[in-house]
């Protein structure tokens, strides 16, 4: 993951009337990372990422983007000053697609790519690479409005990434999806990432950004809680795990007694199973390994379940928190992002790109 900022958030807040969406958040989008972005259901999640690219204005603070030449030198300013510069260099792709059903798949690349100034040759090249990468070839003079549902999400990821942006936003992109298409979705990032895309994702899906994301922000009643990789979330606010042991013939009561007050939080049984709830997983599984033996019982099961991120999501909501501290072508032709600004505003039959 690189250590480059490329969007920064400095102290922003934003209201709707009487309704404060966001309070002095404050994030920076590290270069080549996937981050993700987990709240609940009006916790200002979708404010922030049109935030990110100048699609609101902030009450309060600034967003900042910073470019970067071959050489690794890096330019920062405004998103609001220099609007033409940040649309050139983001793709977004909002909760409901944005492409025009009435045209084919290969249509709407193409339409796409000329709001850009895109040249011939590039846009060939761009459409041709993106149908490979998407998994979209075979399909490519198929009507929009006839995809399933799972393709239409991969057709409005494609036609945000078009003009090779250096990052790719997107709205809750499995919202509506089955797990076998969101695996699909996930594996469309994880390839575009490979790619040097650095990629800004929203999900309810918390446990599949798990292995996907680099670090995730929670966002909590308009307020930033914490930003880490999912590991240290993890451990950060829930550090217990769970032993989890079948042995036979299972007369856990000889056992039990013998475990109380070796900083254990919870003994049950479930099952056939004996869980034991710890901070100290390999300490207590040896333990209790011994005690099996010396019990003679007979292992035949032993497993550790971690926390996950719906262990962490669920401890701050209802806890609270210790607030914590091929290649495509770019389109660089005049004018060609304020095209494609345009269009953003435009609803029709599917509505513009965003």
């Amino acid at each position: 993951m690189g250590s480059r900022a490329v969007f920064e958030v400095r102290g922003v807040s934003k209201s709707f009337g009487e309704n404060h969406v966001l309070r002095d958040v404050s994030l920076k989008v590290e270069q080549g990372e996937i981050l993700g972005i987990i709240g609940s259901s009006g916790s200002g999640k979708t404010t922030l990422l049109n935030l990110l690219v100048g699609f609101l204005r902030p009450d309060r603070g600034m967003v900042t983007y910073t470019q970067y030449d071959a050489a690794g030198n890096g330019r920062a300013f405004n998103i609001l000053l220099k609007p033409l510069v940040v649309n050139k260099s983001y793709g977004f792709a909002a909760q409901t697609p944005s492409f025009y059903e009435k045209l084919t798949v290969r249509e709407n690349l193409e339409y796409f790519a000329q709001m850009y100034d895109l040249s011939g040759r590039a846009i060939r090249s761009n459409v041709d690479v993106l149908l490979r990468l998407m998994g979209l070839k075979a399909s490519q003079y198929v009507m929009a409005k006839d995809l399933s549902g799972g393709m239409k999400r991969r057709l409005d990821i494609a036609c945000a990434m078009v003009h090779n942006p250096a990052v790719l936003i997107l709205d809750e992109p499995t919202a509506d999806l089955d797990p076998v298409l969101r695996n699909q979705i996930w594996e469309v990032v994880r390839r575009i990432n490979m790619r040097g895309t650095t990629v800004v994702l929203s999900s309810h899906h918390l446990n599949e950004l798990d292995t996907l994301c680099s670090r995730i922000a929670i966002v909590k009643d308009g307020r930033l809680v914490d930003v880490d990789t999912p590991d240290k979330l993890k451990l950060k606010y829930n550090k217990e795990q769970e032993i989890m042991v079948e042995s036979y013939p299972g007369s856990y009561a000889k056992i039990v007694p013998k475990l109380k007050g070796k900083n254990i939080t919870g003994v049950a049984r479930q099952g056939t199973y004996l869980t034991i709830r710890t901070e100290e997983p390999e300490r207590i599984i040896k333990e209790v390994l011994t005690l099996l033996e010396k019990a003679g019982e007979q292992l035949l099961d032993i497993r550790l379940n971690k926390p996950n991120l719906d262990d962490v999501f669920v401890s701050i909501y209802k806890n609270g928190t210790q607030q914590p501290k091929e290649g495509l072508e770019n389109g660089e032709g005049k004018g060609g992002a304020e095209q494609a600004a345009n269009a953003k505003e435009k609803k029709d039959e599917g509505g513009g790109r965003r």
